[in-house]
């Protein structure tokens, strides 16, 4: 199912930079005659793209449309021959892109895609506007920063960019499935998560873009940093995003919330980075702290000028085009062959009429609505506060999509599903470790369970490891959660280190 974004006025800049337009990037001495020749194109490509600048400027639209497109055209074809050809340097021709698309001082050009007369309105077009140009300081912050990202114009620019377009292959060929479930994920929970970014007019494709990247839409995913969630906030970060936690649960797991920080997050960055979409992106991932330490060694460099590029962590130089690739796929998969399959994500409730648990809905659910492959995953992001293990009573209200309302109704309330799928689960619980040895003071009070709750003095030495979390250490424990752990030793911030000492509540 392909979703369609409305696209504003394209923006173009209203001059090169000097050392694009006229004299082009330095070359190197070692440099064939073929490749030298390469960059002359793309010198003079930045010329034409200037001078259909001019020529809008001057009232003359269908004189500008033609030479932007001979113009943009000279270009991909001289990124493409460079890509082929030995010693020719593919990131000077990012930073060429890049810097058409980043100038602040442009202007608005109706384009082709330019087919939303309200679009245009949002964006400060004047009626009569013969050029339909407009400054680009009439717009809020976050649409200057994303407009790129809805125009055709910036897919013209982006596919030229090499690491892009290996992204786009990696998603298309290695990575399709883990691009297909992200989708899928995506479209269940997109009522939660698709508000936020609206709210704050950043493009939904972003989104999908970092969700994708990040988690593949697995809203309890954990990484060995710990970072959690489906937009996967480190503890710190999440805090300062309004990401707690309340009653034992990680708010980073919840969909809404996240998708909620992960807004203020990049709206905060965009206005930090001089609305720089890939160092926003490259802060997200590598941390904001280390991306402004470099971008002030070069003031406005681009991402692909080699000497912020050089300096990024190869994870980093990896994930922002990877996120940009995913994004272009969620809005244009007809250009790359790439057929999204049909989603209802439509919100729906279901009121338990027997007890049971996510695990428990899933068997009985089996492939129900041509979902082959279940409905675990869905129904754990729909209800992240659930452990899928522990049955809910009757009267328990579970959010699902409503193409299963009915779907339960006929399958899961009454006949032989909810019975099988009642025995693997208990099936499941009889074949579990066993809980830790009872104390003698259980055992004299007789054969009932021992409490869960930790003693408030009881506790055993840990030694935090690389890649531990409160999170990671209270799940290896029987009782403990965050909040226990972060309390028995006075942890700001819940922050730890490798080598650590701490205590980990025992049950009693």
């Amino acid at each position: 199912m392909s979703v369609r974004v409305p696209r504003p006025l394209l923006i173009l800049p209203l001059a090169i930079l000097a050392g694009c337009a006229s004299s082009g990037a330095p070359r190197s001495g070692k440099a064939t005659p073929e490749v030298n020749a390469l960059y002359d194109r793309m010198n003079q490509a930045s010329k034409g793209y200037e001078a259909s600048i001019d020529q809008a400027r001057r009232g003359d639209t269908p004189a500008a449309a033609q030479t932007r497109k001979q113009a943009l055209d000279q270009l991909k074809d001289a990124s493409a021959r460079c890509a082929l050809t030995p010693g020719c340097d593919q990131q000077r021709f990012a930073a060429v892109f890049d810097r058409l698309l980043r100038l602040k001082d442009g202007s608005f050009i109706e384009g082709e895609d330019a087919d939303e007369a309200e679009q245009g309105s949002e964006a400060g077009e004047q009626a009569g506007d013969v050029a339909g140009s407009v400054a680009v300081g009439t717009l809020p912050q976050a649409q200057r920063a994303v407009t790129m990202l809805k125009g055709q114009q910036f897919s013209d620019l982006m596919v030229m960019n090499g690491p892009v377009k290996a992204a786009l292959e990696m998603w298309l060929t290695q990575l399709r499935p883990n691009l297909m479930d992200a989708y899928v994920n995506y479209q269940m929970m997109r009522y939660k998560m698709w508000p936020a970014y609206k709210k704050a007019d950043l493009p939904e494709a972003l989104l999908f873009g970092i969700m994708a990247k990040e988690s593949g839409g697995k809203v309890h995913a954990v990484s060995r940093s710990g970072a959690s969630g489906p937009l996967q906030f480190m503890y710190a970060t999440g805090l300062r995003f309004g990401l707690s936690n309340t009653d034992g649960f990680d708010q980073r797991f919840d969909p809404t919330m996240a998708a909620q920080a992960n807004a203020e997050y990049i709206d905060e960055q965009l206005r930090a980075f001089n609305n720089n979409l890939e160092l926003t992106l490259a802060a997200y991932n590598g941390g904001e702290g280390r991306m402004r330490r470099i971008a002030a060694t070069s003031p406005g460099a681009s991402f692909y000028d080699p000497q912020i590029y050089g300096q990024m962590s190869a994870e980093t130089r990896d994930y922002v085009p990877m996120v940009l690739a995913a994004a272009w796929l969620f809005l244009h998969p007809d250009s790359y062959h790439l057929t999204w399959p049909k989603i209802d994500g439509e919100p729906g409730q279901i009121v338990l009429k027997r007890p049971a648990s996510i695990s428990e809905l899933t068997v009985c659910l089996g492939s129900a609505q041509g979902m082959p492959e279940g409905w675990f995953r869905t129904l754990r992001n729909l209800n992240p506060r659930l452990d899928p293990q522990i049955s809910q009573p009757v009267g328990a209200r579970l959010e699902v999509p409503k193409q299963l309302e009915k779907a339960y109704a006929a399958t899961c309330t009454d006949g032989p599903w909810p019975i099988l799928a009642s025995d693997l689960h208990n099936a499941v619980k009889i074949v579990a470790p066993p809980p830790p040895a009872a104390t003698s003071a259980a055992l004299a009070n007789g054969p009932s369970a021992p409490s869960s709750k930790p003693s408030s003095t009881a506790s055993r030495n840990y030694t935090v490891r690389r890649g531990d979390t409160l999170v990671s250490i209270a799940r290896k424990s029987s009782c403990a959660d965050v909040e226990d752990i972060a309390r028995m030793n006075r942890l700001k911030g819940h922050q730890l280190r490798v080598g650590q000492a701490i205590r980990v509540p025992v049950c009693r």
